[in-house]
């Protein structure tokens, strides 16, 4: 049985933090004096979770962190998770100590893939830092594709919100680099933040245009490690799509259900900008993501308040099929939505670099 959760919602989405430890100190995410408090598990740990999860029908991964470059190794992980097909698996890339039984699980299905089926999706957000020399590597061990995190195209105003001096010039080089690459498409993220750096939509869409990549704004989320945040602080939708009109029209595209983004084209087709308005515009009703933090814990939405420990069940000897039992009883507590600005809202038991992006 595929994954559902009890609205209906198919979960084809993971989302992996292979590490909380990050080099930046973006203002809207770290308060500067905390580093890891979770850690890594092995890759090997991480791959069964994978293996077993796209043998449940995900179909996309994405790493995330903290920041994921981090972990030395990070280039043969994507190759190993490369070897797995969604909604069935090729026997011999079975690591785990159970690869059999979930093998003779998925041959009695009467119906979708084989196990030849479309190869797996795998993407990666990162900061950028590290891209440059790694972005090849990457695309050759199997990446289908990368997010990079960049919040102003002003070298100054990029070092104020990171809190890192020399960053811009590092970042700048890995999109460059992954474009060389095929890493496509290629997203740029800006977490918009009021008294930061609004002042830079424009100067996004231009980047846009110039480089050739997707600028995808995002509405700042009740997640940082302050917890300063309040609804004066969020650049909503409408703001951005006013701001941009100011230099060029937008005209928006079709999207997935799914997707997180709304996305928009310039007017002359050249350039693309997407908007993620979890705050002003909630995309909870079709929503395919579930994510395991670093310390292997489940989460079935960013504002959980509750973990549930899948790497418990490993050490304890669980096999493959109660894993997946294990998984299916958490996706059936999936939240319906979030509750950001509303009077009862209860902050995430996590913040967003020790859960992953």
């Amino acid at each position: 049985m595929f994954l559902h959760d009890k609205f209906g919602r198919a979960i084809t989405d993971l989302r992996i933090s292979i590490t909380d430890r990050c080099n930046y100190k973006c203002v809207y995410c770290r308060t500067g004096n905390e580093g890891a408090l979770y850690g890594d598990l092995p890759f090997a740990d991480y791959l069964r979770m994978a293996r077993v999860l796209v043998g449940m029908g995900v179909t996309k991964v994405r790493l995330t962190g903290g920041e994921p470059l981090l972990r030395n190794g990070v280039v043969d992980f994507v190759r190993e998770l490369a070897k797995l097909h969604p909604q069935g698996l090729k026997p011999s890339s079975f690591l785990g100590p159970d690869g059999a039984a979930v093998s003779r699980a998925l041959s009695k299905r009467s119906a979708g893939p084989s196990f030849d089926s479309a190869p797996l999706d795998i993407a990666l957000t990162s900061n950028g830092h590290l891209l440059s020399d790694l972005a090849q590597p990457l695309k050759d061990a199997g990446l289908t594709r990368v997010t990079v995190s960049m919040d102003a195209v002003d070298p100054d105003r990029f070092a104020r919100i990171t809190r890192v001096s020399n960053g811009y010039d590092h970042v700048l080089a890995g999109i460059r680099a992954a474009r060389r690459a095929g890493l496509w498409p290629l997203k740029v993220n800006c977490v918009l933040m009021r008294g930061f750096n609004e002042d830079q939509i424009i100067p996004f869409g231009m980047f846009a245009r110039e480089e050739g990549v997707t600028v995808r704004f995002i509405e700042f989320m009740p997640l940082e490690e302050g917890r300063t945040w309040s609804p004066d602080t969020v650049v909503t939708l409408d703001e951005i799509l006013a701001r941009m009109a100011e230099y060029r029209p937008l005209v928006e595209i079709p999207h997935a259900r799914s997707e997180t983004a709304r996305r928009y084209r310039f007017d002359d087709g050249v350039g693309e900008i997407g908007i993620i308005a979890p705050v002003s515009h909630p995309f909870c009703g079709h929503c395919s993501r579930i994510r395991i933090t670093s310390d292997g814990k489940i989460r079935t939405c960013l504002f959980s308040v509750w973990d549930h420990d899948l790497h418990a069940q490993m050490r304890r000897g669980a096999s493959d099929e109660e894993m997946a039992d294990f998984i299916r009883s958490v996706v059936a507590k999936k939240e319906e939505r979030h509750h950001i600005g509303e009077p009862d809202f209860v902050p995430a038991s996590r913040t967003m670099v020790h859960i992953g992006g």
